[in-house]
């Protein structure tokens, strides 16, 4: 059918009065594994409004999108679009129904057209059942004429910039008549000029009378293009409101509120002289002007929101990142790490944050998966290896308290807790001066989690130092000596443990100042 747009900007969406509910949640619950990734949680979003999704990396943000666009069936609870009940079995029920995410990373055909990937699937026909072409790109471009976006309709997809690969999806969900928009981090990889775009996008949309949900990190653009709030933390709901009634610091204390030291067995390690010192590292997409130490003895944390460049900083260190600038130096003598193998003989280990594909090779056994870094240290004869791999294998399975039938078991058969185990095994057993833990509880449950955090504490008794990047924020204030916080790739804060509380350090993360009581550490001495 031909597109059909409001004629007016200020006339609402078909079916809906200005200000009515589109879409209602009441109760929402959704379990993995037994553990709730969103626990009867409520939201609510109206035509012609800006509804900010908010919370902490694991809130259950992303669960909910995926809920409401028919990627996971809700356990229990309730959707109604215009008061009628409603329950997706796909995401293009979802999308039928009006329903339409544009995601952080587009998920579109390169090789198509701009205005095939509009109307992929759904390609209106001309007599004789042909796929009317013109009518297609005829479409498009009023599409964008409305949109006031100047984007040829026969361009390849895989030629355009991330900003215009959003606004061909949401010129796709204004094709389909969309009643409500996700906007999932939208901004994150945009420069200043598109973000103004996209706000002025939003604006249009609200005018038109589609509902907008808007996920963002950024406090600045929440309260630039959003009416209302609503706020999940641990996969509940928290509150919402009114943007224009509550400030940046309530919020932050919305998202955070809960005390965190207790629940974390933090051991007390002595810490000792400088072991890592890096200074000035840059890399010419990633990261900028990023200078840290590490201390002997000492939890680092390393915390910041979406597109903050922790990670990225932590690959580069372990040599898996070329072009990359600054000076790092291990015990006070510079080194040079270009490649994995170097970070490995100076002392430094990295568990990545992909245990499935960067962290274990889920074919082979436990044993196998362990002593792979160490093979060259290993016996040269077949039977004397094989002891010896057996040995260390076990060795380092007691310790982590591993669950397994036995160590020939593949590493696919583990509960993702136990690969984690496996995977710190691994690299545990390179016998390292440095170990950098990215995400070391990701996707655990909580009696694993507590395993690992058990384990941490007892490295830096050893005498080990951790680097521990972590999007849970109790996470890394139950267990870090001192907090990096990053911002769009620098190092926008250095907190020290006891000046780290929830609210400053988001507050540092989304780029804003609160009073912390002290003076946060902003250089780093010797």
């Amino acid at each position: 059918m031909p597109v059909t747009l409001p004629s007016s900007a200020s006339a609402p969406a078909a079916g809906a009065a200005p200000g009515a509910p589109v879409l209602q949640l009441a109760g929402i619950c959704k379990r993995f594994n037994g553990i709730h990734a969103l626990n009867d949680v409520d939201l609510t979003v109206r035509a012609g409004e800006v509804m900010a999704l908010i919370g902490e990396n694991g809130a259950g943000k992303s669960t909910l999108v995926k809920t409401l666009t028919g990627i996971y069936r809700p356990d229990a609870g309730s959707i109604l679009l215009d008061g009628k009940p409603v329950a997706f079995g796909s995401p293009q029920e979802a999308m039928r129904a009006g329903i339409t995410a544009v995601h952080q990373e587009t998920v579109m055909f390169d090789e198509l057209s701009v205005a095939e990937n509009i109307y992929v699937g759904r390609q209106p026909t001309a007599k004789g059942g042909r796929i009317d072409w013109a009518r297609i790109e005829a479409e498009a471009e009023a599409l964008f004429a409305r949109l006031e976006v100047s984007l040829p309709v026969r361009a390849r997809v895989k030629d355009l910039s991330v900003a215009q690969r959003h606004f061909v999806e949401i010129a796709r969900a204004l094709s389909q008549d969309a009643r409500v928009v996700i906007m999932d981090e939208p901004t994150a990889a945009l420069s200043q000029r598109e973000i103004r775009e996209l706000y002025r996008i939003v604006a249009q949309l609200r005018a038109a009378g589609t509902a907008v949900i808007f996920i963002s990190h950024k406090f600045d653009e929440i309260f630039t293009v959003a009416d209302r709030y609503t706020v999940l933390r641990d996969g509940r709901f928290v509150a919402d409101g009114d943007l224009a009634a509550i400030t940046e610091a309530d919020l932050v204390a919305l998202m955070v509120g809960r005390a965190v030291h207790d629940a974390y067995p933090k051991a007390q390690a002595p810490i000792g002289a400088p072991l890592l010192e890096v200074e000035h590292f840059r890399h010419p997409t990633e990261f900028d002007d990023v200078s840290f130490t590490l201390r002997r003895g000492e939890i680092l944390g390393f915390y910041g929101l979406v597109g903050a460049g922790r990670s990225e900083v932590m690959q580069a260190l372990f040599g898996m990142t070329p072009h990359v600038r600054g000076t790092v130096r291990l015990d006070g003598k510079e080194i040079t790490i270009s490649t994995p193998a170097e970070a490995i003989a100076h002392g430094i280990a990295y568990v990545p944050e992909d245990r499935q594909h960067h962290g274990a090779h889920l074919s082979l056994p436990i044993v196998q998966n362990v002593t792979l870094p160490i093979l060259s240290r290993i016996g040269l004869f077949l039977r004397g290896r094989r002891n010896e791999e057996c040995r260390i294998a076990r060795h380092f399975a007691e310790q982590l308290e591993l669950k397994a039938s036995h160590l020939t078991q593949h590493v696919s058969e583990l509960s993702g807790g136990n690969q984690q185990k496996v995977v710190l095994g691994k690299w545990l057993a390179t016998d390292p001066k440095v170990i950098i833990l990215d995400e070391p509880t990701k996707g655990i449950d909580i009696g694993s989690k507590a395993a690992v955090h058990h384990f941490i504490s007892d490295l830096v008794t050893r005498g080990l130092s951790v680097i521990l990047v972590s999007s849970e924020l109790p996470e890394v204030l139950g267990m870090a000596d001192r907090v990096v916080v990053m911002q769009q790739g620098r190092v926008r804060r250095v907190f020290a443990r006891g000046e780290a509380t929830p609210e400053i350090v988001v507050a540092a993360a989304s780029g804003l100042e609160l009073d912390a009581g002290a003076p946060a550490e902003r250089k780093e001495s010797a």
